[in-house]
């Protein structure tokens, strides 16, 4: 029976992406379902030892342990949090204000984008000089104003909150970025209603602008979530292995990476990194499905 044009093209489609498809989801399928594999054994040593199967011996290990994993999993949830609310508030100001042009608006918006040209390793060498205790320029400018030396990353108690501000310094201009592309494709006729019906721009902000740019604001939320819950580099280029002395900024990460590389506990790590995923996909999907719910309202 002769096809249809329709028909021919849909079949001409789907053999040419079917290699590339192919191709992504082995790559994707095969390192997921050896980490799987890998958590339900004993590897110990080196990956390619005779291993044993424990079934999920690991994922009880890892989830009864209050000394390291527990903390990483508070950390890791601190960390993202604080660093993507901040990133979301500064974030969503900054785009209300290069929402309408002006005067040196494309200077501004290159100079924003400097921080996301650098890679994270390069962002924590750099504030790793910043914020040395005893030569960084940023001690020499609080003594300017009277207040004493900082040890910021240097002290447990100061590591994760200088992290966090770090992060919001490199990644609050992609969001600004996100937030300002979806300002930009709002239509202005309800919020110049609300101007005639005498709205201060407080109201008009919150009642009209903020509704009608959710969707975006779910989108970025989404996207910077994963990205900082996945950080790695610009913790392990500041804080070295085990996220410090005291592990005051070992995120599940770091912890995993110390697990492989520091202690060769394959099993252990890959039960800890399949934790890690559940948690990621379940976040991802809390935030897709309330982001439905708001457009379906």
């Amino acid at each position: 029976m002769a096809l249809t044009l329709e028909q021919e093209n849909r079949r001409l489609k789907w053999t040419m992406i079917s290699p590339a498809v192919l191709f992504i989801g082995l790559m994707i399928v095969f390192p997921l379902a050896y980490t799987v594999w890998l958590s339900t054994t004993d590897a110990f040593g080196a990956v390619n030892a005779d291993t044993g199967f424990l079934g999920l011996t690991n994922y009880a290990d890892a989830l009864g342990d209050t000394r390291r994993f527990w903390p990483a999993v508070w950390r890791t949830a601190v960390f993202t949090v604080a660093a993507v609310v901040i990133e979301l508030v500064l974030g969503l100001a900054l785009a209300m204000l290069l929402r309408r042009p002006f005067r040196g608006m494309r200077w501004v918006r290159t100079i924003l984008m400097v921080p996301l040209l650098a890679t994270p390793v390069a962002v924590g060498v750099l504030w790793l000089l910043i914020l040395d205790p005893t030569v960084g320029i940023a001690n020499a400018i609080l003594g300017l104003v009277g207040i004493p030396p900082q040890p910021f990353l240097g002290s447990v108690t100061q590591s994760l909150p200088t992290l966090v501000l770090i992060d919001v310094w490199q990644w609050t201009p992609m969001m600004t970025l996100l937030l300002l592309a979806g300002l930009t494709t709002l239509p202005e006729e309800p919020e110049e209603a609300a101007l005639v019906d005498g709205a201060t721009a407080w109201q008009r902000f919150r009642l009209v602008t903020l509704p009608m740019l959710g969707t975006t604001i779910v989108t970025a939320l989404v996207l910077r979530s994963v990205d900082a819950l996945k950080t790695f580099d610009l913790i392990y280029a500041t804080k070295g292995a085990g996220g410090g002395s005291s592990h005051e900024a070992e995120t599940l990460n770091v912890y995993a990476y110390g697990l492989t590389f520091d202690y060769q506990e394959y099993g252990l790590a890959a039960a800890v990194l399949v934790v890690f995923t559940v948690l990621i996909i379940g976040i991802v999907v809390a935030l897709r499905a309330r982001s439905s719910d708001k457009a379906g309202s």
